[in-house]
């Protein structure tokens, strides 16, 4: 019987388990990115992240990746701030309300009645002001990519629509607890009354509150006209949002990382600040069949107080100032 060559054998075995280890090895390369959102997954919001991780994964091919967790999955958003910037969650698209408790000239973007569009947000996302507050998240442990808009705020009501002060009147209005809507909705003689978005749908149904300053996008993606048939159309904020990555994930990747990162995240917010555009008019003329609508058209008068005291409260900052001024300027420019 002819014996097997021991040193050819083990010479062979030992290249077809480097060769299998080789698929093994490249996975072990890879990373992976966690992203947290509180928006549900049909949300723009959601579906942008979304497209941002297929394409980074496609552009590193495969080399890196991101895991998305929408609907609050990993906490409300003041619980995944303090995750980024412990570095346990590494990106997030987060609400410029609840941002505005971290960087404070943020609260800018809720001046009542700056803009009468997302088209024209969108445009004051380039002003210089509006830039400044995202180098500003840099001193909170946070790199800032852009903004992104879900839509301009409006009211919806259980029992009746509104057509002046007196139908808010000690009236329960689910608000994101920001100091911003508070003095607000507090001087139009409301009750504001924080609720979690994914809590909301019950709290209209059991009564709890009797009304949501809302966007028509999470509005309809959640099902409150459901439970709520009394939408006014006010456009008295605007609600933006900013994608931003932990300090600690940046530093940890190389320059090419960075790269495909904000090439992707720059295409992604670029896509859904133009999708929520046209998803504005598809979102009301589905809430137009389905619930009463109508529009406010002196809204503006009708919340004059309300205005005033928002104001008083917040036009100190010199950056919120200054995003006001660049705004009208601008605004004044496209005329």
């Amino acid at each position: 019987m002819t014996r097997p060559n021991r040193p050819l054998s083990l010479a062979l075995a030992t290249a077809l388990m480097g060769v299998a280890l080789i698929p093994l090895s490249t996975a072990a390369l890879a990373k992976e990115l966690k992203m947290g959102l509180i928006t549900p997954p049909q949300h723009v919001w959601t579906q942008a992240a979304r497209q941002f991780a297929d394409r980074v994964e496609t552009d590193s091919e495969g080399d890196l990746t991101v895991a998305i967790f929408p609907a609050g999955q990993l906490g409300d958003e003041p619980a995944m701030f303090s995750q980024m910037q412990s570095g346990l969650l590494d990106m997030g698209i987060m609400t410029a309300a609840i941002t505005s408790l971290r960087e404070p000239s943020v609260v800018g973007w809720f001046t009542p009645f700056l803009f009468d569009s997302v088209d024209e947000a969108e445009q004051a996302a380039r002003t210089q002001a509006a830039q400044q507050m995202l180098t500003n998240l840099g001193d909170k442990g946070l790199h800032a990519f852009g903004y992104t808009f879900a839509g301009m705020r409006h009211v919806l009501m259980r029992d009746t629509a509104v057509t002046e002060l007196d139908d808010v009147d000690n009236r329960k209005i689910r608000i994101i607890p920001i100091p911003a809507m508070q003095t607000w909705w507090n001087a139009a003689g409301a009750t504001p009354t924080p609720v979690h978005l994914p809590e909301v749908y019950q709290s209209l149904q059991s009564k709890m509150i009797d009304g949501v300053d809302i966007d028509l996008d999470a509005l309809v993606g959640s099902g409150f006209y459901e439970v709520a048939d009394h939408l006014t159309l006010t456009n008295h904020m605007a609600f933006p949002a900013i994608s931003m990555v932990s300090d600690t994930t940046w530093d940890s990747l190389s320059d090419e990382e960075r790269r495909i990162v904000e090439t992707a995240m720059q295409s992604a917010l670029s896509w859904a600040n133009q999708s929520q555009i046209q998803a504005e008019q598809d979102n009301r003329a589905f809430l137009e069949e389905r619930i009463d609508v109508q529009v406010l058209n002196d809204a503006e008068s009708v919340f004059a107080e309300a205005n005033a005291a928002f104001d008083d409260t917040f036009s100190g900052n010199p950056l919120i100032s200054r995003f006001q001024e660049q705004v009208a300027e601008q605004q004044g420019g496209a005329q």
